[in-house]
């Protein structure tokens, strides 16, 4: 039994490089053949004699071992779109005989690039420069690099895999917030909170004094005054921690335009905020992205799609109170299809003494700014508006 399978296993090895039209012509010289052997007719022999030949000829010229040392290098494996993103494939023949030419065939995306590989003798070296487009935000797969042998008519072609793929990370277009963000996420001691304490660093108002409070907090001043123990207490302070929830859901956005702003517009926040050494969370996709530093971010900025069964606007403040409660200020960006109405009734599930600001990303749009209390709405044209439109909700 175990050696039928191997025996299996070695003829689909051999039959693996036939290509449909190669099995067309093999069925075609059986039939044909056989045909001509039962009526007599020469002509049917002579064709199915051919089409054996040629893929007997194909067979010969497929067989055989290539030995190739491939590179796939690429300049720079996160680029920004729009920018120039080159690659050079060297394939080197590391026998001690001439190989036949061959043809390199490169995966990129869901496209595909052909190399030609001419002979090369001994040691014999040939490279290939090769421009990938970035246009638009995504992760590229280049490669596998594979060599493909055949016959010219396509009967049978056998793939080798060279190289392992590398992935090509386009990353958004961002915006400089340097200065523009600092009112939004600002934090020198910390910002104070509605939460009240016995201790902290934010001086709130005087109570009771209470059996157990601690003696090093009472106003001395004041308790002589009225002649009872008055103590100290305080606003909870908190490092700024910035939440950053992005919709994904092809709902929120009247274009594919809009949701690139989006995301551009949450990626230059986050990276602002890191560069700033702010914590910071991003909610965007299937959970949260990366923060640990600004490529890392970049990187899974640059995977983001946007489907119709993404997270919508109205599931954002929800996502922030479960993932960030700790968060001091929510940033929930998303596009141009839910009206004012409906942001206030999502930004109203944010934990309360979160300042909130909703971002609806408009392509083409005039900026807007309406602030009540602790909660914005903006509305964002261009990406280049972004500055202006932090500055703006820091002036209230």
């Amino acid at each position: 039994m175990n050696l039928l399978r191997a025996a299996g296993r070695a003829v689909a090895r051999v039959l693996h490089p036939v290509s449909p039209l190669g099995w067309a012509a093999l069925a075609c010289a059986v039939v044909l053949g056989a045909g001509g052997w039962w009526l007599g007719w020469v002509e049917l022999t002579v064709v199915a004699t051919a089409l054996g030949g040629a893929v007997a000829v194909s067979v010969l010229l497929t067989l055989g071992r290539s030995t190739y040392e491939v590179d796939l290098d690429l300049s720079d494996n996160r680029v920004t779109v729009g920018q120039r993103a080159v690659g050079r494939l060297v394939v080197r023949n590391t026998s001690r005989r001439r190989l036949l030419p061959a043809q390199i065939e490169l995966p990129v995306g869901k496209g595909s690039a052909d190399f030609h590989l001419p002979s090369l003798g001994p040691g014999g070296e040939h490279e290939d420069v090769f421009a990938i487009p970035t246009t638009r935000r995504a992760v590229v797969v280049v490669g596998p690099v594979r060599s493909v042998r055949g016959d010219p008519l396509g009967l049978l072609r056998r793939r080798v895999r060279w190289t392992d793929p590398v992935d090509l990370y386009v990353h958004p277009e961002l915006v400089s917030l340097a200065g523009a963000a600092s009112g939004v996420l600002r934090d020198l001691e910390g910002q104070a909170t509605r939460v009240v304490s016995d201790s902290d660093m934010s001086f709130h108002a005087l109570r009771d004094y209470v059996p157990g409070d601690d003696r090093r907090h009472i106003h001395w001043k004041t308790s002589a005054r009225i002649g009872e123990l008055m103590v100290r207490q305080f606003e909870d302070t908190r490092r700024t921690h910035t939440a950053i929830a992005l919709s994904t859901s092809t709902d929120d956005y009247a274009s594919a335009d809009e949701f690139e702003l989006a995301v551009a517009a949450a990626a230059s926040i986050g990276v602002q905020a890191l560069r700033d050494e702010r914590d910071l969370t991003v909610l965007a996709g299937g959970g949260r992205l990366r923060t640990e530093n600004p490529p890392r971010l970049l990187d899974d900025c640059a995977g983001l799609e946007a489907a119709a069964d993404g997270r919508p606007t109205d599931r954002l403040a929800q996502w922030v109170a479960r993932e960030a409660a700790d968060a001091s200020v929510a940033i929930l960006v998303t596009g141009s299809v839910p009206g004012r109405s409906d942001l206030r009734a999502a930004a109203r599930q944010v934990p309360v003494g979160i300042r909130t600001l909703v971002l609806s990303c408009t392509a083409g749009g005039e900026v807007e700014v309406a602030t009540h209390g602790v909660l914005s709405l903006a509305q964002l044209g261009s990406l280049a508006d972004l500055p202006r439109v932090l500055r703006r909700v820091v002036a209230g």
